[in-house]
């Protein structure tokens, strides 16, 4: 029985592990660009979370629609104002672009809530789902089938709508997209702005699962990218894949050797890679092409 609540908790954090890593993989997709500040992103809606549950009393989980909306806004000015001037620059200025991003984000939350780990706790926070033995805590419950549907409604959103067609068109083939009609550069924004958009969800849920201080974003971006990495650059369902896998490993490490937790979760994406190095849903590039 304790496998099976371990599993439970496991497939919960993996489907939350899936939402965040979906930004990341859906800007790399269409833009070519490692988002290195998603983790800056996730921890920027976190602490806003926690500001205004504590200030008004919110219940935290009405913020999503309000994080994701000001994420993605946020995500498209930085596109617009910077990321469209540097990335003909080469991917190496992206990614110091970015990281420069994430820094100064990361300065802008210790001026505003000082490098103290903030937590929301609301009612349910100490309580759980028990289902026979299997015990699920409700920040966990909730935070991992709200990721799921989230997840779904963008996979959705991507597959079935005409915005989302236009961006996979152009993710595939930019100069076969533009001659149909679509703009690379609006769906390149697009898309940055939905992979924001999902960082301000994801830190809805993060603020009520974990203690968050600014300094957060370094571990978080560090587990994004395993993720992105081990799933296969651009790939969604690599992604989805490789966050169910690593959140189950990481939760039957965590039960059973808390201490080797960290090893299990990356040693993980270092063995698959040494057999699979363009990830689980990755694609071989030819050297001559590359």
């Amino acid at each position: 029985m304790q496998i099976v609540q371990v599993l439970a908790y496991g497939i919960l954090l993996g489907g939350i592990y899936a939402l965040l890593a979906s930004g990341v993989t859906l800007i790399f997709g269409v833009l070519d660009v490692v988002n290195v500040a998603q983790g800056a992103f996730l921890v920027f809606s976190a602490l806003f979370t926690w500001q205004i549950w504590d200030m008004f009393g919110i219940e935290p989980l009405l913020l999503i629609p309000v994080m994701g909306a000001m994420m993605g806004l946020i995500g498209w000015a930085i596109y617009r104002g910077m990321l469209i001037r540097v990335a003909p620059q080469g991917p190496g200025m992206t990614v110091l672009l970015m990281f420069g991003v994430a820094l100064t984000m990361e300065g802008i939350l210790n001026l505003g809530f000082g490098n103290k780990f903030k937590s929301v706790t609301p009612a349910y926070f100490t309580q759980s789902l028990n289902i026979g033995e299997i015990v699920l805590p409700y920040p966990q419950l909730i935070s991992g089938v709200l990721a799921i549907v989230v997840l779904g409604a963008i996979y959705a959103y991507l597959r079935f709508s005409w915005a989302g067609r236009a961006l996979r068109a152009s993710s595939q083939n930019r100069d076969g997209a533009a001659l149909v009609g679509i703009s690379h550069k609006k769906a390149a924004g697009f898309a940055f702005a939905i992979g924001a958009a999902t960082a301000g969800v994801g830190g809805v849920l993060l603020a009520i699962m974990y203690p968050i201080f600014p300094a957060t974003h370094y571990e978080w971006i560090a587990r994004l990218l395993g993720v992105v990495v081990l799933g296969g650059f651009g790939s969604i369902p690599g992604a989805i894949i490789a966050a169910l896998l690593l959140g189950t490993m990481e939760s039957f490490a965590a039960t059973f050797v808390p201490q080797w937790a960290p090893l299990f979760f990356y040693g993980t994406i270092l063995l698959i890679l040494v057999f699979r190095p363009q990830g689980i849903m990755g694609s071989k590039t030819r050297e001559d092409v590359a």
